[in-house]
């Protein structure tokens, strides 16, 4: 996955514009953007269209509620039959909350003859003062989780920011370290790290530089709250050919000289972990159909 694109769930116009979007996966959300009078309708919508998914249609990702919302189990109920691809849960505060999520998964899978493990974790993980003490616990914790993202608008206002970002665009101090403690973390659990929303639509130069900067950093994909955003992200998390070529380069070269740690490529030496990132920018291209 690149893009992951947060559609509300009561929403059918927007449903039906973002399976169009191009994105790599819908994230249906049944969390902030659907009011709690909307809930109940949401949870019937979602469930509908993920049993009208198309084969070559993208992933199909469900937000539920937070695990002390009161309204988790209502939303497992009502959209496991349709088999989502992974849940996303908001507010996690660790491992711990991993594995009740897990938990209440597997009995849904259970009830409804879905493959035990099917059904994936992604985890939001910096939305809480207490979730960024406990990043620490979740390598490990279940081998559902698929994917770590990170959010900074339920933590500004959990703390009492005024801005999360500062004049010039960029994040505060306080919320680049729970951006980098997200990514260490996704790397401590080896799965990927997702980067968080970019959430002025229309500012497409600030959309690219951010994508840029999360590919820079370590970040495979990012989020979006808009069909517009999703070309712009799923171009920047693409390998170009310059870098794809650059990569099959190097994963040659130790392939040649296996028993070399490190080894002279154009100038410059190249050690084991540039092999291992050259590794994962083939196994991005290989994932977007491109030749490698």
């Amino acid at each position: 996955m690149r893009s992951l694109l947060f559609v509300p769930g009561d929403d059918a116009r927007k449903i039906a514009r973002g399976l169009a979007s191009g994105a790599d996966a819908l994230i249906l959300d049944l969390e902030d953007s659907v009011a709690p009078a909307r809930k109940e309708a949401a949870r019937g919508l979602v469930r509908e269209t993920l049993a009208a998914r198309q084969p070559d249609g993208p992933r199909l990702l469900v937000r539920v509620n937070a695990l002390r919302s009161g309204e988790i189990a209502a939303d497992l109920d009502g959209v496991m039959p349709g088999r989502p691809d992974a849940v996303m849960l908001p507010k996690c505060e660790g491992g711990a909350d991993i594995q009740h999520l897990g938990a209440l998964i597997a009995v849904r899978e259970a009830e409804h003859a879905i493959g035990d493990g099917a059904t994936g974790i992604i985890a939001i993980a910096t939305e809480t003062p207490l979730a960024l003490f406990r990043l620490g616990t979740i390598p490990g914790a279940s081998l559902r989780l698929q994917g770590l993202t990170w959010g900074a608008e339920d933590l500004a206002g959990a703390v009492g920011a005024e801005r999360n970002r500062g004049e010039a665009g960029a994040y505060t101090a306080p919320f680049q370290l729970a951006r980098s403690l997200a990514l260490f973390a996704a790397a401590a659990a080896e799965v990927p790290a997702i980067d968080s929303v970019y959430v002025d639509f229309r500012d497409e130069a600030g959309l690219r530089a951010e994508a840029e900067a999360g590919r820079r950093d370590g970040f495979t994909a990012k989020m979006a709250i808009h069909p517009a955003q999703i070309a712009i992200i799923n171009a920047v998390f693409t390998p170009d050919s310059a870098m794809i070529a650059h990569a099959a380069r190097i994963v040659a070269l130790f392939a040649a000289n296996p028993d070399q740690g490190v080894i002279g490529l154009d100038g410059q030496m190249v050690d084991r972990p540039h092999l291992v990132q050259a590794e994962r920018i083939l196994a991005r291209a290989r994932a977007a159909g491109l030749p490698v």
